[in-house]
């Protein structure tokens, strides 16, 4: 018994399709890769690839409470990273030295309204915040900028959050960034964009 095969005509038509499709799956991973790479290593002068930076791990505060904040490869390729790290390490700095004053000036008028500073002082009192990192900055809606920023805090049990009563919590967060006053300022966080866990 023998098998009948395919007619002539549908032979024809079926490779030129087969190499369309090929053709566009292709161009497709190509169009992808451009669109989703990562950038390059830095390269020395002589093109061998630099280590890394020592600002890819998380950035600490010494002991005076001045904060220093880490960047990631992402987020330190962006146009904005010095001002954006610059208002992340004011801000953090200022809560750990509980200066209020400082705070003001790293934050919009909306958050600092919502925030009067007997209630900012009775909230952050024992808060030490470290290990501080910038790994992405996006654009927001209306010329604003979104930060994803991680770190550790310590403060007493009754300053944590209610649902999150813990010593230590290392947070995940997004915060909205707002161009006022000559800078971008931190402006008031929508809850929702929050993670975070015990240490």
């Amino acid at each position: 018994m023998s098998v009948p095969s395919t007619p002539p005509s549908r032979q024809r038509w079926l490779i030129p399709v087969l190499v369309v499709v090929l053709s566009i799956t292709v161009a497709g991973g190509l169009l992808a890769r451009e669109l989703y790479r990562r950038p390059d290593s830095p390269r020395a002068a002589d093109g061998e690839a630099m280590a890394p930076s020592a600002t890819t791990s998380g950035g600490q505060a010494d002991k005076s409470g001045a904060v220093q904040v880490a960047v990631a490869p992402d987020a330190e390729n962006h146009p904005q990273d010095d001002a954006v790290r610059t208002v992340l390490q004011a801000y953090f700095t200022a809560l750990n030295h509980k200066d209020y004053d400082a705070w003001t000036e790293t934050v919009s008028d909306a958050r600092r309204s919502k925030t009067p500073e007997v209630d900012w002082h009775r909230n952050f009192q024992s808060t030490k915040d470290v290990n501080i990192m910038l790994y992405r900055i996006e654009p927001g809606a209306q010329g604003t900028l979104r930060a994803l920023v991680a770190f550790t805090s310590t403060q007493s049990v009754n300053e944590a959050p209610l649902d999150f009563p813990f010593p230590c919590i290392n947070w995940r967060l997004v915060l909205p960034m707002k161009y006022e006053h000559g800078s971008y300022r931190i402006d008031t966080v929508d809850g929702t964009a929050t993670e975070h866990d015990k240490c």
